[in-house]
């Protein structure tokens, strides 16, 4: 049968409550960079506004951003985007009495113990059972593949095992992977293991420390930079194995965001925060599926930029998919403690993760 989507239940506008609500208020921003006094900050769930009569979906949210009216439709956009003049909505009650209402309830499947929102609000534990989780994201991932977009954010240690980086490669090559995001160390570690079989001087196989090992990475970016750019030393040094080699190979696009205590970095590197933030963004919008692994920092970076839910092109309601994977319960917890309610966590080693989700694809 495969997998079946949640469907999206929206308000019922009809109800008195929303027919006899006021009209949002939207006040111009004073000035470029800064919303006005009172705004009102947006959530990952889906919020409407009442205007001119009309209750609007904002069709692409954002935590932590603002709602500005233009051209006949809600944009969200952050602080820093704003422009002098932009009609902002403001108001900070939430249950429609200020002409705003966010819907948490719209994936709401019914039955079991009681009224559900999709926020998997429990806590998550090396104690919890994770079977059917792994048994949903198969699934999912097999659904995705082909009607969505599956966006992975990943740390290194992911390319510090043979098997894990070999099986990552596996689920590039095969579709599982429209987007990687990642930071600088990534794909030094993945590239060095490719040239030189090491991740930061250490076997990818037998985890034995070579001799002048810790110059391995240093190496690896140094060639990569006498090259000019990632595919110019795969090309080179003949690299044919690995994650970003797969990437390349496959089109997918990579997006590597740098930070202060980054080595080189690599050329494709972003060293520009902001720049990085906007990429980082371009690539969520459309995302239906993210898998976040090992990266504590990019997790939280990724949450608070997904919403719970997609406006499709033919204008239907989805949710989006959201998995932390980490060995640290304190990770996959703290997205939720930073208001990415929606994000499932699994408290696990991410190379075994990735290794049985690859075995499971049957690859």
């Amino acid at each position: 049968m495969g997998f079946q989507l949640r469907q999206f239940h929206a308000p019922d506008f009809t109800q008195e409550r929303f027919l006899r609500a006021p009209e949002a208020k939207l006040v111009e921003a004073p000035c470029d960079h800064a919303a006005p006094s009172n705004y009102h900050a947006m959530s990952i769930f889906p919020e409407y506004f009442k205007i001119k009569g009309e209750w609007l979906l904002a069709e692409e949210s954002r935590m932590d951003c603002v709602a500005v009216y233009e051209g006949g439709k809600i944009h969200v956009r952050e602080f820093r985007m704003l422009k002098k003049g932009d009609l902002v909505v403001t108001g900070r009650a939430e249950d429609g009495s200020e002409g705003i209402y966010v819907h948490p309830d719209g994936f709401n499947e019914g039955g079991g113990n009681g009224p559900e929102v999709f926020a998997f609000r429990q806590g998550r534990s090396r104690e919890t059972g994770f079977s059917k989780d792994y048994q949903e994201l198969v699934e999912l991932l097999k659904h995705d593949r082909d009607h969505g977009k599956i966006v992975w954010v990943a740390g290194p240690a992911l390319c510090f095992d043979g098997g894990a980086r070999e099986a990552v490669g596996k689920l590039v090559a095969n579709g599982y992977v429209h987007t990687l995001m990642a930071g600088n160390a990534l794909a030094t570690h993945d590239l060095e293991g490719g040239w030189l079989h090491t991740a930061l001087g250490q076997d990818i196989h037998t985890t034995q420390n070579v001799p002048l090992g810790h110059y391995n990475h240093l190496d690896t970016i140094n060639r990569v930079r006498q090259c000019g750019s990632i595919p110019a030393f795969l090309e080179a040094e003949g690299v044919n194995t690995g994650i970003i080699y797969n990437c390349v190979k496959k089109n997918v696009p990579f997006v590597l965001c740098g930070s202060i205590r980054d080595d080189g970095p690599l050329p494709e590197v972003i060293a520009d925060v902001y720049a990085g933030q906007n990429r980082m963004r371009d690539e969520i919008r459309g995302a239906t599926t993210v898998i976040c692994l090992a990266t504590m920092l990019h997790s939280i970076a990724v949450g608070n930029m997904t919403p719970s839910y997609r406006v499709m092109p033919d204008g239907t309601v989805r949710q989006i998919y959201f998995y932390c994977v980490d060995t640290a319960e304190f990770t996959v917890n703290k997205l939720s403690d930073r208001g990415s309610l929606s994000a499932k966590g699994i408290v696990t080693n991410v190379q075994d993760f990735v290794i049985g989700l690859s075995r499971s694809l049957g690859l």
